[in-house]
């Protein structure tokens, strides 16, 4: 049997301005390590909330969240921070590189931040994951001064500098044309099959989800089909 990346159990979540209603209604759902996983709904059914509870960024709510079998649910930010930090990548929408560093810095940041690696050391492996995304000729080059699409790959370079065990992703092709999501899909989709990542993405792009492992359906914040 598969092994789990991210088991999440009867997730409830409030928001309570300016009344209380639920965003989230007892979810549950598994993830198996090295799963390619898309989760779709139309706006506002609960998938970045979701993906914000089960990346640990989001702490208020019920239920539990397991990450590589241990439970996370109830730790502290501090821990929660280390945790993230060494084991989820993030790929946002937007890329949130900083502009006025080299591509190659902005990529270093998280493995910098976690302090395994000599400075040498990070800085061969954050050429190396440039280099896995073709970028590798950019390195030096401001952040600012790359196209999006070459940005949004700096970013997911940036994302696995770690060698995190999850990578989430809020609408990574979101402001992406259609020659640079198929790009980015090809890059998530090796990640997947060769070097058996896990990957959540929540996104709107139909073709991006079917092409996933599989399609988890939400709406009005509870899951309504957990794909095959």
């Amino acid at each position: 049997m598969a092994e789990s990346a991210l088991k999440a159990t009867n997730i409830t979540k409030y928001f309570h301005d300016p009344v209380t209603i639920p965003v989230l209604k007892n979810i549950s759902l598994d993830v198996h390590k090295g799963e390619f996983v898309s989760i779709v709904g139309k706006s506002g059914c609960g998938k970045s909330t979701l993906l914000y509870v089960l990346s640990t960024m989001d702490t208020d709510y019920e239920g539990s969240l397991d990450i590589n079998g241990t439970l996370v649910t109830g730790k502290s930010l501090n821990a929660l921070a280390k945790i993230r930090n060494a084991s989820i990548g993030f790929v946002f929408q937007f890329h949130y590189l900083l502009p006025d560093f080299t591509c190659l810095k902005n990529v270093m940041i998280p493995a910098l931040r976690l302090g395994k690696l000599s400075y040498k050391e990070v800085e061969e492996k954050a050429y190396e994951k440039l280099k896995m995304f073709g970028v590798e000729d950019q390195a030096l080059k401001r952040a600012d001064k790359l196209s999006g699409g070459q940005q949004q790959r700096v970013a997911i370079a940036r994302a696995l500098i770690n060698d995190p065990a999850i990578i989430m992703g809020d609408e990574p092709t979101g402001n992406l044309d259609s020659k640079n999501t198929g790009i980015v899909f090809d890059l998530f989709q090796k990640l997947s099959k060769e070097f058996g990542q896990t990957l959540i993405t929540v996104t709107h792009d139909e073709d991006f989800a079917r092409r996933s492992d599989r399609i988890i359906e939400m709406a009005d914040g509870e899951i309504k089909s957990h794909g095959k």
